[in-house]
């Protein structure tokens, strides 16, 4: 069987879906690799190092993709790609299912087995396929690097001859993978952290790495199945922006991550809560790709508001630091391959059957398959 890896063009986007490191280990497993020219440039993997590992390199992207049995991609194909890919082919990537519908009922159509990267389900045994998680635990740590060099103040608390310097305060909001390693990050900086989610039970995780946790009696609140935060109530919402209001007021840095997977990201931080802010704080927004979590935040840019707080709003953090970012992802393809590999027959069994399946592959054998999407127009 033959995996190929073509260079990324979706507009800023750093990462490579494979790396030197795993091409060996899908060679080892009877695979044939071959990637496009170029496909580790922008993440700092050179094309000699992919050929060394054992790929070839494939200047003709149209004929490698309508040879290829596997597509490893960080993001979706566009359709014209599709177009030019073979009957049976399996495509791995993120793919953005419930915005996509018109390119998932094309790629059923043309018989491609489509993996989304983000519905990995978050259980143990899929836990090294899990790349919605190694993607936002890095995103979360460079959410803080990013704010610390934004802000004009120290991180930690520090004793000079001329006094003693203040700790930084940072608040944050929505306390999932990104939200913990945001947590740790600014931590380690030295800085006085709180946290904050809808979920009661991350208090103790919270505690756990040395930050406070803000209670806000909500009612009734709690998870989905997937492990993100189900949506609030606009009562509840309300409730909610009041109380942070304040602790946003004495927050020097303030870092959101509050996602619903396939909808928007629920508003937290307002106008009003930022406008109360000092002149010089800094916030991130990690989820301004899917909306934001903070009134006035602006995909790709930076936005000083009247009050003099900046609003920071990357739509890829992961991009920001794309090396890492790249080589964990290609782990967590490689694993998934390695995991539905059938040694025999040297091909990837995808049995319809299997738990993670059920979660993460979206089409199969000309269908749309996943019950979720399956009312696709």
């Amino acid at each position: 069987m033959e995996v190929f890896s073509p260079k990324e063009t979706y507009v800023g986007e750093s990462r490579a879906a494979l790396t030197p490191e795993y091409v060996k280990k899908l060679t080892s497993l009877g695979l044939s690799v071959k990637f496009e020219p170029g496909l580790g440039d922008a993440s700092d993997y050179i094309n000699n190092d992919y050929i060394d590992a054992g790929a070839t390199e494939i200047n003709d992207r149209v004929k490698a993709l309508g040879t290829a049995d596997i597509i490893f991609r960080v993001r979706q194909s566009s359709l014209e790609e599709v177009s030019q890919m073979k009957s049976g082919a399996l495509h791995i990537s993120f793919f953005d299912p419930f915005a996509e519908r018109k390119l998932l009922k094309f790629m059923a159509a043309k018989g491609i087995s489509v993996i989304s990267m983000e519905m990995i389900p978050r259980s143990t045994i899929a836990q090294k396929m899990d790349a919605m998680s190694s993607q936002s635990n890095l995103a979360g740590y460079y959410a803080v690097i990013k704010a610390a060099e934004r802000i004009k103040k120290i991180i930690p608390m520090m004793i000079t001859p001329a006094g003693t310097l203040s700790s930084a305060r940072v608040f944050v909001v929505g306390i999932g993978v990104a939200g913990l390693q945001a947590i740790a990050t600014a931590k380690r900086l030295g800085a006085r952290v709180e946290a904050f989610d809808t979920r009661p039970n991350v208090e103790e995780e919270v505690k756990s790495l040395g930050a406070k946790f803000i209670n806000i009696d909500l009612g009734e609140t709690g998870q989905t199945a997937q492990g993100y935060a189900k949506p609030l109530t606009q009562e509840q919402l309300t409730q909610q922006r009041e109380k942070l209001a304040s602790i946003c007021a004495q927050s020097d840095i303030v870092i959101t991550a509050a996602r619903v997977f396939g909808k928007k990201a629920p508003v937290i931080i307002t106008k009003e809560m930022v406008a109360k802010m000092n002149q010089g704080s800094v916030l991130v927004d990690q989820a301004v790709a899917s909306g934001g979590n903070i009134e006035g935040s602006k995909i790709n840019e930076e936005v000083i508001t009247e009050s003099g707080a900046r609003i920071i709003g990357i739509g890829n953090l992961e991009s920001c630091i794309a090396h890492d970012a790249s080589q964990v992802y290609a782990s967590n393809l490689t694993n998934l391959i390695e995991h539905f590999w059938d040694g025999n027959k040297k091909c990837v069994d995808l049995n319809l059957q299997d738990d993670i399946l059920k979660n993460c592959l979206l089409t199969h054998k000309g269908q749309v398959i996943h019950e979720a999407l399956k009312a696709i127009d």
